[in-house]
């Protein structure tokens, strides 16, 4: 199967954005990367990513890391001490599907504040940092996952950011799809960046790249990265095979994200004509869709379920969400077939 088919086998696979294989381009760099051992004197193609990730999003270093949520667990032990609180929306990837790096590992409280589409109440963080003891962390996410692909407005980054500076409190970005929100907003993801402390993004989702995420920050900050990477197991060796695919995500696949917005778009529009609580195209602003299936007579397992039978992979979220993920496989007779799959299964 080439790198470049446009689904697996036939399937329309909507479930994320992480079943991307990597172009042409990037396996032809992956075999003629210059390689060493990123655990010693470092290899020249990761340090070459590294290089580039850290120009486009304004920060100083970037560390080259195996996956997002490790990005992530060594900006918050990095940042902060065991013991402390960290502060992020209820609804944050960070304390749902990462928990567990959250308390066991980072030895962090974890104080979810409410939130609307993903953008925290800036009075309720307020006052629960006012209440804790030991604040350690902030963190925000924008993309926003379970908002459904929902961007923070830069503003209410900017107040974020001005609060923990106020209180000496670190801020953290996860970021994992940070330049689908560069790309929703028309700004450069430096300008979103420069509103944290930190920041991780995943070159291995929309970009398209087989492996691999970059934290970035301060020099300072990256080093001390850098050395808890080793304490968890992540130095990779000849790692620059994977981050060669990395450098041409970041050189080549930024601008199409847009492709994957307006992909969405129109799955939204299509699903709201054949029942409007089914989807909000309103809500769409880049390329992840939630679709509700409460009002209907099957919950979302049966839901996904039954669009499989038509060749289209959909991840259930809870009892009466889909989530859909669109991605540089799904084109326009994608959407066609999932559109068809949805009408019906819907009957």
């Amino acid at each position: 199967m080439s790198a470049q088919d446009s689904s697996h086998d036939g399937i329309v696979d909507l479930r994320s954005d992480t079943v991307t294989l990597p172009t042409t381009a990037m396996l032809e760099r992956m075999q003629h990367a210059r390689l060493g051992d990123d655990g010693r004197e470092g290899d020249p193609t990761v340090r070459a990513v590294e290089a580039r990730g850290a120009a486009l999003i304004g920060k100083e270093a970037a560390l080259f890391v195996p996956s997002g949520t490790m990005g992530n667990l060594l900006a918050m032990l990095a940042h902060a001490e065991r013991d402390k609180d960290v502060f992020a929306d209820r609804g944050a990837h960070l304390l749902n599907s990462e928990l567990g790096s959250v308390v066991t590992i980072a030895g962090l409280a974890p104080k979810p504040i409410q939130s609307r589409r993903g953008a925290m109440d800036e009075t309720a963080l307020e006052d629960a940092i006012r209440a804790s003891g030991s604040p350690g962390l902030i963190a925000m996410e924008t993309t926003h996952n379970g908002a459904g692909g929902a961007v923070l407005p830069l503003s209410h980054m900017m107040r974020i950011h001005a609060l923990g500076q106020a209180r000496g409190i670190p801020v953290h970005l996860d970021g994992a799809r940070l330049f689908n929100a560069a790309i929703a907003l028309g700004v450069p993801a430096a300008q979103i960046a420069a509103r944290a402390d930190s920041v991780m993004v995943c070159l291995s989702k929309g970009l398209s790249a087989p492996v691999g995420s970059l934290l970035c920050g301060s020099a300072a900050f990256v080093t001390r990265a850098r050395g808890l990477r080793k304490l968890v197991g992540g130095t990779m060796r000849q790692s620059g095979i994977v981050a060669a695919a990395g450098l041409v995500a970041l050189e080549t696949m930024i601008a199409r994200l847009s492709e994957d917005h307006a992909a969405a778009k129109r799955l939204a529009t299509s699903l709201s004509w054949l029942d409007p609580a089914l989807a909000d195209p309103d809500h769409v602003q880049t390329n992840i869709l939630r679709v509700n299936v409460s009002a209907t007579t099957r919950d979302a397992a049966a839901w996904a379920d039954g669009v499989k039978q038509h060749g289209v992979l959909v991840q259930a979220s809870g009892p009466s969400q889909l989530r859909l993920v669109t991605h540089r496989h799904i084109d326009d007779a994608a959407v066609d077939r999932t559109i068809a799959a949805f009408e019906a299964v819907r009957g």
